[in-house]
């Protein structure tokens, strides 16, 4: 069982939170979402495994068991050319969880009109892989969201 946790603080808001319906309505996979806190920041690895495709405003890692989970940093943020987001490791990089990825401030993607809502997705599951997802309430980075099993 994969624990895939909360690559930044802030409040749970559930997939049906991000305003995007590619996300909202779970097209891309099962999983959750955060609100995150608001202030400069790094978002951090949701799972330990290998960075298998890093953007600034998107990353994927696969764990031991071939799992793949999605960090996709706001919506519409692919607009922004990485501008506003550092990258703290490379693609192919091995990574534990809670290792920082990206450095990032969700308040200037806000102040820029873009939700910097953070989409947490299981990709290739079905949604009854998934079990413990959580669709509210207060986390921290690196607080579990959901279990993968």
């Amino acid at each position: 069982m994969t624990r895939v946790l909360s690559p930044v603080p802030g409040r749970v808001v559930g997939l049906a939170g991000v305003p995007d319906p590619v996300f909202a309505q779970a097209m891309v996979g099962p999983g959750t979402a955060v609100d995150p806190a608001r202030g400069p920041g790094a978002a951090a690895a949701p799972v330990a495994g290998t960075i298998v495709k890093l953007h600034p405003h998107a990353y994927v890692v696969v764990d031991a068991e071939g799992h793949g989970v999605l960090v996709h940093l706001g919506i519409d943020t692919v607009q922004l050319k990485g501008a506003g987001f550092e990258l703290l490791a490379a693609e192919g990089d091995r990574v534990e969880a809670g290792q920082p990825v990206v450095a990032w401030d969700p308040a200037a993607i806000e102040a820029g009109g873009r939700s910097p809502v953070c989409a947490v997705v299981a990709l290739d599951a079905g949604a009854d892989a998934l079990s413990g997802v959580r669709e509210d309430g207060d986390v921290e980075r690196g607080a579990e969201l959901f279990a993968w099993s």
